[in-house]
């Protein structure tokens, strides 16, 4: 197999070829950091690439395998390269948050999430882009290139989680991890084809220095299968000491149930969510697709939707909040972020919004006594281009945002489990995806679903040979 064709095998099928010994960590590893080197000053999906440990790792793996006799006892994931959004701590690695100031601060310890996936045998290339504290579904910080999307440069990957995205997409590692607060996984995915699970909250933990936004933001996976997102997902979830909440472990893997056939189910859908903007054709027809897939897989579908807009408001106002919690002066930050700062309000305010969130997330799992899943759009509208909305005030810019994303944030504040998956492409050859959103810590059925879903699509439109990789656009 040509490094081409290695650079976008799924996962789980890396980790077999090197439990079989047809290809070895260090040989993997390198192909990575090659593409990184070759593209990456392109994309701008890494703001550290961490190349002597990710290769000492890789060669310590490969000894380890020539020494191993029974495969057996490998992890899952053994000598396969992914990488790490930078909101999340390595140790030894920089810690930025997405803020030029601290480009220099190297953290000391791993979050509970880099330990699972070190346990799992992952072996971590860097530190991927993500927006300023993680604040914007674009992710262009002051002071770092702007992360673009593989498809086409000249549009964004998404945000905040756009490096990791962006680097799947790119071929420049196999899985990457995402955070979502308000659709920054599920949206990154969308804008660059990928799958991308948003658990439900509880599934993973947020060891060890716990969660500050009431819950809304969860880590999950970003891959470029079902399959591989479920496995991935298996190895990030479960309780560690001193969680606040967590889940129970679910009756099988995450990744058996891609193999499982959903009964059939009762499924709402809607290609609009008022009151917001009017949805992007291309995103209606990909909905249309989607369901009309899915009822002839059997499952009966219904136009229906809740109403997200009592969240707007509260689920706001603990956004800005999260951006005063920083403790970053002004001066260190964007205009944007400085201006959602000044409107944080009291604490008094943020309790109260964390009230008002809490009352509309009865509502809204109350919705899935009638369904057991949701289909929607990821967001109402196509990737906007790097740069779009730089000029803009950050009334325009938040009024923006908000209309853009609308889909995303209620499934944050309720913590219900989600899963973007790519359906189609428009007129730019950028991806259009789709999101199934399930009931309470369900993400079995969802994980299943998605896996029948993604075999009906045709998933031709996402191979490597159509991206514009080496192409006058990259290279």
């Amino acid at each position: 197999m040509n490094s081409l064709d290695l650079a976008f095998t799924p996962a789980l099928t890396l980790a077999k070829s090197i439990r079989d010994r047809q290809i070895s960590p260090l040989e993997l590893t390198q192909v990575y950091l090659d593409r990184i080197e070759q593209y990456d000053p392109q994309l701008g999906s890494f703001f550290h690439v961490a190349a002597e440990t990710a290769l000492n790792d890789a060669k310590n793996k490969t000894e380890q395998l020539a020494n191993t006799p029974n495969i057996n006892h490998l992890p899952p994931f053994f000598g396969v390269p992914t990488a790490i959004k930078d909101l999340n701590a390595v140790a030894g690695m920089p810690l930025t948050y997405g803020v030029a100031a601290l480009k220099n601060n190297i953290a000391t310890y791993d979050d509970g999430i880099v330990m699972r996936l070190k346990g799992a045998g992952c072996i971590i290339l860097g530190k991927t882009a993500t927006s300023e504290l993680g604040s914007f579904p674009y992710t262009e910080p002051p002071g770092f290139l702007p992360t673009r999307n593989p498809w086409h440069l000249d549009y964004t990957s998404g945000g905040s989680s756009g490096g990791s995205s962006a680097a799947v997409a790119a071929g420049l590692c196999a899985i990457a991890q995402g955070s979502d607060g308000g659709g920054s996984i599920r949206g990154p995915a969308a804008c660059c084809g990928l799958v991308g699970i948003k658990p439900a909250k509880g599934r993973v933990s947020h060891a060890p220095v716990g969660d500050y936004q009431s819950g809304i933001s969860v880590n999950g996976p970003l891959t470029r299968t079902v399959a591989d997102g479920a496995a991935l997902l298996d190895v990030m979830s479960g309780y560690i000491t001193g969680d606040p909440y967590w889940l129970p472990d679910p009756e099988i893997s995450f990744l058996a149930a891609t193999q499982q056939i959903s009964t059939p189910l009762k499924i709402a859908f809607s290609d609009t969510l008022p009151p917001f903007n009017e949805t992007e054709v291309i995103v209606k027809d990909a909905v249309q697709k989607a369901a009309k897939l899915l009822e002839e897989m059997g499952h009966h579908l219904e136009v229906h939707y809740p109403n997200v807009e009592p969240l707007i408001k509260p689920f706001t106002r603990i956004w800005q909040a999260g951006v005063n919690a920083a403790r970053l002066p002004d001066e260190a930050l964007s205009s944007m972020n400085c201006w959602l700062k000044e409107q944080a309000g009291t604490i008094g305010d943020y309790l109260q919004a964390v009230h008002q969130m809490q009352i509309f997330s009865r509502q809204l799992v109350a919705f899935f006594d009638q369904f057991d899943v949701l289909l929607l759009p990821v967001y109402l509208h196509q990737p906007i281009k790097v740069g779009a909305w730089a000029n803009l005030s950050p009334e325009e810019t938040l009024t923006n945002i908000i209309n853009w994303v609308a889909p995303c944030p209620a499934f944050n504040a309720s913590g219900l489990p989600a899963i973007s998956l790519p359906v189609t492409q428009d007129e730019n050859g950028l991806p259009v995806g789709i999101q199934l959103i399930g009931k309470p810590a369900d993400e079995l059925t969802l994980i299943s679903l998605a896996s029948q879903l993604e075999m009906a699509i045709n998933s031709s439109l996402f191979k490597p040979q159509n991206l514009p990789i080496g192409s006058s656009r990259l290279g």
